[in-house]
């Protein structure tokens, strides 16, 4: 049978149990009606509104646990054996909760700086360079203030620990060695850190930025930048990671650094018999009616002709490069269907050199034609002598093999 004493704790544990019971329980509905009423205010304030939708569930969370501390302190003496371990634990959960919510209003800077600096809308169109600049740069602080949180959070938890001085102290009295040791270990990660920073706050490439890679081997666009690494969209919608050092030691091209209009060629072999006029005029013609093309250039010119060839360059301009490319699809499968109707698609010409005029001279004994090139022995005296001695020493091979022939 237990004792008296252990009956009065198991009943001071269970009324402990239902009070703060129902105090998580009203403190959950004290949050959503919270969260309710700031919803509301947030009609006529972007941050409150934003407050109500980034902080609901944190908000709700440190009510929990503030409830529950309060109902644990009010139906319980501190003197009880489970208050401790309790206590601590309760303490933790609040030390957490309210980190979380400090990470939530973070949250809310950082895009309230966003709509502020990007005209006052956080969802605007990525062709706007000022805002893909402010949005890269927000962004990093904000991952730079989180982790700080983060870190200050976790420290807050340590220092709950009776112990942790004891560690703290030993870890310090060999600060030394394990900040050579940690400096060495943790090199190439501080240099991933500062190179995001770099990135972030020089401006060389933003969030929304399109950039070409590895000598054109890789485009896309810039779709998010951490600290630590940077994701590029690919054109097929594959996601190449890499890490911010790269953007900081290896040539890469922006092409919308500081616009995003960019141009683009589309080259051409062509026949020696194309009209270039009526060529010109097709262009103009298909530029017209392509909603792709922005009207600054649409420029057709010849820049080669030799083997047998026409080189054509057109240089085309667009809004963004995405635009660009489908641009010059166009203009080529128009052009290409041009030249098929018009017949001057390039033509490998070959001309016959002029030969050496033969004549028959005499048939030997087998029937065969013996030729002598007349252009070799003539159109000079010297030539005549050759031409004479020629046939004297002909003749004379002829006598002799007849001679032969009849002994």
């Amino acid at each position: 049978m237990p004792d008296e004493q252990e009956l009065q704790t198991a009943t001071n544990i269970a009324v402990t149990l239902a009070w703060a019971a129902g105090a998580v329980v009203a403190a959950f509905l004290l949050g959503i009606a919270v969260t309710k009423v700031l919803m509301r205010i947030g009609r006529r304030s972007a941050v409150i509104r934003d407050i109500a939708e980034l902080t609901r569930m944190p908000l709700r969370a440190v009510l929990v646990v503030l409830a529950s501390t309060i109902a644990v302190q009010r139906t319980s003496e501190q003197t009880d054996g489970w208050r401790g371990w309790l206590d601590h634990t309760l303490l933790i959960l609040l030390i957490g909760a309210l980190t979380w919510l400090i990470v939530g209003l973070v949250r809310v800077a950082e895009r309230r700086a966003i709509a502020r600096f990007g005209g006052g809308d956080v969802e605007i169109n990525d062709e706007d360079r000022q805002w893909r600049r402010i949005r890269t740069q927000v962004t990093v602080l904000r991952r730079l203030a989180t982790a700080l949180v983060v870190i200050l959070g976790a420290a807050a938890i340590l220092m709950t620990f009776p112990r942790f001085s004891d560690i703290g102290t030993t870890v310090f009295a060999s600060a030394g060695v394990l900040s050579v040791v940690a400096g060495l270990a943790a090199q190439t990660s501080l240099g991933a850190v500062f190179a995001g920073m770099q990135i972030a706050f020089s401006g060389a490439i933003r969030v929304g930025d399109v950039v070409q890679l590895e000598d054109g081997q890789w485009w896309g666009r810039i779709e998010e930048i951490t600290l630590s690494y940077v994701v590029v969209r690919l054109w097929d919608e594959r996601r190449l990671v890499l890490p911010t050092t790269y953007f900081t030691t290896e040539p890469f091209e922006n092409w919308t650094r500081s616009a995003t209009e960019i141009m683009g060629t589309v080259e051409f072999d062509v026949d020696f018999r194309v009209p270039f006029d009526e060529m010109r005029a097709e262009l103009d013609r298909l530029l017209a009616e392509s909603d792709l093309w922005d009207g600054r250039r649409g420029v057709l010119q010849v820049t080669d002709a030799v083997g047998g060839v026409v080189r054509v360059r057109i240089v085309v301009s667009a809004p963004n490069a995405g635009a660009l490319f489908d641009l010059r699809c166009a203009v080529r499968e128009g052009l290409v269907d041009w030249m098929q109707q018009k017949r001057v698609l390039p033509l490998q010409r070959i001309e016959a050199a002029e030969t050496a005029e033969v004549v028959p001279r005499r048939s030997d004994s087998d029937g065969e034609t013996e030729r002598v090139a007349s252009s070799l022995f003539s159109g000079s005296p010297e030539g005549d002598a050759r031409a004479k001695a020629f046939d004297d020493t002909t003749e004379r091979d002829d006598d002799y093999a007849e001679t032969n022939s009849r002994r």
